[in-house]
């Protein structure tokens, strides 16, 4: 062992300060991963690191933890972050989980730590992530499916039409001599609304949200997955949800249930988009009929020339191809400008989304308009080629 590899190792344990200790950017963030679990002693006495109960970083310090020791090292990281810093004390009381507010973050949290968790206290995450999903499910559901729902030919009207498909301000305004005045309501006596078009399975747009679960994506991860259920269950669709690092996780066949899906996840590790685009690729079985969303902060770890060309050949196709760089709630992302911009030189759109904003994304696409103008009216922010 040289003199320089044995210095770099002594300063990586002893958790000398970032700025003063000559690391490189990788060896930082890999002494920050452990200076936030074990301390370094002078941050301990400065209140410095932690993992904290409630913090929201825990997928991403994860995250690191797995891109930098192998296996049986990360599993006894996490056992020790489990215990050292309040986490199973956390899960395993029901009273105190009732009063935590949970969100995207906790839930992103859950799934990365599941690992190390007891058989009872996964049964406890499962029912706190079971309740953000349902809430998440209420607020996103409704939006998505109407924005989305492509079957409907809106230029025929029907007076026998699905519940889902009712005009409401025509058939208010057909049967407002229907008033009644002691119930103070209007009874519709006349129904009027859109008729569906018969549409054949082979007919049906593809949709593929292919998803980093690097553990800085943890966010967008449960954002997507949701996603990804309420599109798989509307019929004039075919979704596909595909996860990845190094390694590709097919949840397609899971999409029934979105708690099942977060649970099939492996938040953190490395990346390779490269891979992950040509299983994608492989499974695309109209590339007119095609729309791949590649959910991304861009960090590539695998080729990133045969990723560019894969995207060119896929759009050449004539699949409409979308890189989101998070689906969160900010929308701001942490991306690598440099290959953002060679993706963006393809004439693919590639910025950043909220929850909020991707219902009337997927709209857009499907109906093949210009998501570049379509981002542009909303003020989102898209990486240009020149970056």
């Amino acid at each position: 062992m040289s003199d320089e590899e044995r210095a770099r190792r002594w300063t990586l344990a002893l958790g000398v300060d970032e700025d003063e200790s000559g690391l490189s950017p990788s060896d930082q963030r890999m002494s920050a991963a452990l200076t936030a679990l074990y301390g370094d002693g002078e941050s301990e006495k400065k209140g410095r690191g932690g993992l904290g109960a409630s913090a929201p970083r825990v997928a991403k310090w994860l995250g690191d933890i797995r891109e930098f020791f192998p296996a049986p090292i990360v599993q006894v990281i996490q056992k020790d972050a489990f215990e050292r810093k309040g986490l199973r004390q956390m899960l395993l009381e029901p009273e105190l989980l009732a009063n935590i507010e949970a969100d995207v973050n906790l839930v992103a949290d859950l799934v990365a730590l599941r690992g190390a968790m007891p058989d009872k206290t996964k049964e406890t995450a499962r029912a706190v992530i079971c309740k953000v999903v349902a809430q998440l499910m209420e607020r996103l559901e409704r939006r998505t499916a109407d924005a989305i729902r492509g079957a409907l030919d809106r230029s025929r009207r029907t007076r026998r039409p699905r519940f889902g498909d009712i005009d409401w301000p025509r058939t208010i305004h057909r049967n407002l001599r229907h008033y009644q005045v002691a119930q103070r309501t209007i009874v519709p006596e006349t129904l009027v609304g859109f008729m569906r078009q018969q549409r054949r399975i082979v007919d049906l747009d593809e949709v593929v949200l292919c998803v980093d679960q690097s553990g800085s994506m943890a966010s967008s991860v449960v954002y997507a997955s949701i996603f990804a259920a309420v599109m798989a269950s509307l019929p004039v669709v075919a979704t596909k949800l595909v996860c990845f690092d190094t390694a590709i996780l097919d949840l397609t066949e899971e999409l029934a249930d979105p708690v099942e899906v977060l649970f099939g996840v492996q938040l953190g590790g490395g990346t390779d988009i490269d891979r992950a685009i040509g299983y994608c690729e492989e499974r695309i079985e109209r590339p007119g009929k095609a729309h791949l969303i590649l959910i991304s902060d861009m960090y590539e770890g695998g080729n990133a020339a045969s990723l560019l060309d894969r995207l060119a050949r896929l759009t050449v196709a004539g699949v409409n191809v979308i890189v989101l760089l998070a689906l969160t709630d900010t929308g701001r992302p942490s991306y690598d400008p440099q290959l953002s911009a060679r993706v963006a030189v393809l004439g693919i759109p590639v910025f950043a989304c909220t929850p909020d904003q991707f219902p009337d994304l997927m709209a857009t696409a499907l109906r093949r308009e210009d998501v570049h103008l379509w981002a542009a009216d909303r003020d989102i922010k898209l990486v240009r080629a020149e970056e």
